[in-house]
């Protein structure tokens, strides 16, 4: 090992150190009393034996140079400007030692240096402290803590990686866990505070490196691979008014040569640039996300592919699905590693998604086994039913959709004279049988009809997509019933195709409704599979992806930018921000790219991401977005002084609005005490000005392709203030919450929520018919996945759906996130709130006069519920969207 680490150290040592760049000078003043203040700094290592793992010689190096006299060393700036450099007051430099004596052993932790500095006694309060790595390696600083003689303490709330000095044009600046607004800084830390904004922000130029902390705006336009194919290119999404789409983070990648306008194509073994502290952290846990995917689409997915190509890859019957969980997949000769996890190096962490998914404790490691999903643990078939099928629609997976029907019949907004008749072929009496006694006049007036209409977003695509190879669906509408009971039965389903030469007006729509006598009608159940799958992929594209990961991101890139890391606002969303962008870089790469795991197993395929644009282009807003917005949107829920919240329910047991509206409340109550704390009025909102461009730069470029919309909240008063962020942390919380954590319990048995129809429905008197009518399960399950792309879902959601270990839930901070103790006491409070909610969802899942809380399928509603044990819970709130 020695001479592993000389041979190291002579080829590296003019990397160390070298001349440190805007070197602060000491505090010029004349020294008089001093007083000593201690301090302890707390930092991770990968390390392995003190060697990191990714590369074995880096603690050689780093231990080496450190023992020669390049070292890490800190400098603490005062709240007090200095009167002569105007600028905060300097300590002299103190060095960290006995680094290369710290280190834990094989696994990653907290390693703790003390320090010292002595200062003079006019000094001051530290507020931040400049820190220079001379080491070549970077390492990860967690915290910085203070002690005076008075044992009074300083906490500095760091969680950055520290590269090389090198690295960096100006010094790497730590503010301490005391926030202010522009107005109120201390003189001492002006400088430093814009210095560090404009580090952040760049200038907009350049590819990004792994070092780099700049937060910058681009198009997706790295989503196709025009060099490789073109069949692989895409369009950019966003730019202009008729390819709108949120902005994500500039990587500054050179043009693709086929197409200038798209970015070069990523090398699989390289990562996405995002700035190193959005990545997951050091913390194993955290990394076995992005090895999981990257194992699941590089070993488990071929894997598979090969195996049901030797063998068939057609479901026949409902028990074909079940086997899946109860006989798993034999993957012997088709994965290239099959090892027990014990006897697997640790570091091979690729293939540690394998080990966890296949049967490494009996003995089997190839056989991949999937848990049971909630829908099918208690009733195999409870799925089919129409009360299940319904109450998904309030309490299931895409809660999101269903609107009050105020008008009959629905109407288009399209050209009919492109995409067929604007007036729905639903009539009165399809509906009249079904309406309890009711006139469909009095159901309306009673606000008892609703409905979920996909009709024209999916019009908009649906000749490319029934172009595709293997793939046949439809444009929907259904109608539902609310009930005496107080549950949804589904009354009537409108499936549509579009014009061509070979279909007339009349036939381009089929309508379909629940048979009358209680006997078991295959054209009605097939019509409910495909409005499940097209709700499947909505929910997916739009309610998950857009309206969550796509929509966050440019105010994380704005907060960084705009925000100082002094800002109290930056500090209270900062653990909303937490992991989005380093998933969503995962999911450009493969997930959501050309070739992806959405292309290849989604009706959509190659147009799913043109798919989801629509859906911002024709619907989003902000202020939509916020529970409360949403639902009166919806027409779901009607102003009231009288009800709850100020809100009356048209469905008063709608699990998602109902727990939703308990989370809202306790999430904005907590906003409004944190503003009040820092704005004592509105005018010192309108008179600040990061927050000022923090807002507008979120519109103007964050959201540049809707930026003139006038439904855009203004950040003029605090009201203002405390709506934009309830609503931002509603999305990366609840919103993403609801829609997430449940893939599994729902989406995990694919015939309830496949993800591709294959077949349209049987005309009258077809062939197809008299197939149907001879094995129902076989036709229906031909219709549908098969067994390929419902492994490769099962593999991915399962996945998706899974609580990390270190996972943050709503309500929870890391200790000393500030000194501000009624900031603490806000959170506190807000932490209490959510204990009783916790206790209300309970109690609501326990009563049997709420229907819709559970179903026939007997899955509780906990999505909202916010807290959760790691693993698949389906239960959990996390602070962010961190998966």
């Amino acid at each position: 090992m020695q001479g592993f680490g000389s041979s190291l150290l002579g080829n590296t040592l003019g990397q160390l150190g070298g001349p440190i760049s805007n070197v602060l000078a000491p505090n010029s003043s004349a020294p008089g009393a001093t007083i000593q203040i201690n301090g302890t700094i707390i930092v991770q290592k990968t390390s392995l034996v003190g060697l990191d793992v990714v590369n074995p010689g880096a603690s050689v190096i780093d231990n080496t140079a450190d023992i020669l006299g390049q070292k890490v060393n800190l400098q603490l700036v005062s709240v007090e400007a200095d009167p002569v450099t105007k600028r905060g007051k300097r300590s002299q430099e103190v060095s960290v030692q006995n680094w290369f004596l710290a280190f834990d052993g094989i696994t990653v932790g907290d390693i703790t240096y003390n320090i010292s500095f002595t200062v003079d006694k006019a000094f001051g309060v530290p507020g931040a402290f400049i820190i220079r790595n001379n080491h070549v390696n970077e390492f990860y600083l967690k915290s910085v803590s203070l002690t005076f003689p008075d044992q009074s303490t300083i906490n500095f709330i760091c969680n950055s990686w520290v590269y090389n000095v090198s690295k960096y044009t100006s010094d790497r600046i730590f503010f301490s866990n005391r926030y202010y607004l522009p107005s109120n800084t201390p003189q001492g830390l002006l400088t430093l505070r814009q210095q560090e904004l404009i580090n952040m922000q760049g200038d907009g130029t350049g590819e990004r490196q792994e070092w780099d902390r700049i937060y910058d705006y681009a198009t997706y336009n790295d989503l196709g691979f025009p060099d490789l194919s073109k069949d692989l290119s895409r369009p950019i999404l966003g730019g202009s008014n008729e390819m709108p789409y949120p902005r994500r983070c500039r990587t500054g990648r050179k043009p693709s040569a086929a197409d200038p306008n798209s970015e070069s194509s990523m090398p699989i073994v390289v990562d996405i640039y995002i700035p190193r502290d959005e990545r997951f952290s050091v913390v194993k846990n955290s990394d076995f996300l992005g090895d999981g995917l990257k194992a699941i689409v590089h070993i488990l997915i071929p894997a598979i592919k090969s195996f049901f190509h030797l063998n068939n890859n057609q479901f026949d019957s409902f028990k074909d699905v079940k086997d899946l969980y109860d006989r798993g997949i034999d993957l012997t000769g088709f994965l290239p590693i099959s090892l027990p996890q014990a006897e697997q190096p640790f570091f091979l962490s690729p293939f540690e998604l394998i080990n966890e998914l296949t049967d490494t404790t009996g003995g089997d490691p190839s056989l991949l086994r999937y848990p049971v999903p909630q829908v099918i643990a208690k009733d195999e078939f409870a799925w089919i039913t129409d009360e299940e099928f319904a109450r998904q629609v309030l309490a299931g997976l895409n809660p999101l959709t269903i609107r009050s029907l105020k008008v009959f019949p629905p109407t288009s907004v399209l050209d009919p004279a492109t995409y067929g008749p604007q007036t729905s072929a639903i009539a009165a009496s399809h509906l009249g049988p079904q309406l309890e006694g009711l006139t469909l006049q009095q159901a309306l007036d009673q606000d008892k009809l609703f409905i979920v209409d996909y009709h024209d977003l999916y019009l908009l695509y649906l000749t490319k997509i029934n172009a595709q190879s293997g793939t046949k669906t439809y444009a929907s509408r259904t109608i539902f019933f609310l009930t005496a009971e107080g549950t949804l039965k589904p009354v009537a389903i409108e499936l549509t195709l579009p014009p061509s030469n070979s279909t007339s007006a009349s036939s381009l729509s089929r309508v379909f409704t629940p048979p009358l006598s209680g006997s078991k009608d295959w054209l009605w159940e097939l019509a409910k599979v495909h409005i499940a799958s097209s709700d499947c992929v909505y929910h997916q594209l739009v309610s998950h992806w857009l309206t969550t990961h796509a929509v966050i991101e440019p105010f994380i890139i704005a907060t960084h930018r705009q925000l100082s890391a002094l800002h109290p606002v930056n500090i209270f969303l900062l653990p909303h921000f937490k992991n989005t962008m380093a998933i969503n870089s995962l999911a450009r790469k493969l997930l959501i790219n050309a070739g992806g795991v959405i292309e290849s197993t989604f009706a959509t395929g190659r147009y799913s991401m043109e798919f989801s644009l629509a859906a911002y282009r024709e619907s989003w807003r902000f202020d939509q977005q916020g529970l409360t917005g949403d639902l009166i949107a919806r027409g779901i829920a009607v102003p009231d002084p009288s009800a709850k919240y100020g809100l009356r329910l048209l469905i008063a047991d709608y699990p998602f609005a109902v727990d939703g509206l308990d989370i809202w409340d306790a999430t904005e109550k907590c906003v409004q005490d944190y503003v009040d704390i820092y704005y004592k009025d509105d005018a010192a909102v309108l008179a600040d000005p990061e927050l000022q461009l923090w807002w507008s730069e979120a519109i103007n470029v964050g959201h540049a392709d809707k930026k003139a919309e006038q439904w855009w909240p203004q950040a003029s008063t605090k009201s203002d203030l405390v709506g934009i962020l309830t609503t931002i942390i509603w999305i990366a919380s609840a919103h993403h919450a609801a829609v997430n954590f449940g893939q599994y319990a729902y989406a995990g048995y694919m015939p309830n929520r496949p993800s591709i129809t294959r077949r349209l429905i049987p005309e009258e008197g077809s062939q197809e018919q008299a197939e149907l009518l001879q094995n129902p399960e076989k036709f229906l399950l031909s219709s549908v996945n098969g067994r390929i792309h419902a492994a490769i879902e099962l593999s991915t959601i399962e996945l998706l759906s899974t609580h990390a270990k270190e996972e943050e839930y709503l309500g929870q901070r890391i200790s000393n996130w500030t000194d501000n103790k009624d900031a603490v006491g806000a959170i506190s409070a807000f932490s209490e709130r959510l204990a009783q909610i916790e206790q209300l969802i309970s109690e609501r899942n326990s009563d049997p006069s709420l229907k819709n809380r559970s179903g026939p399928a007997g899955v509780p509603y906990t999505l909202l519920f916010p807290s959760s044990k790691p693993g698949l819970t389906g239960a959990g709130i996390p602070n962010s969207i961190s998966i």
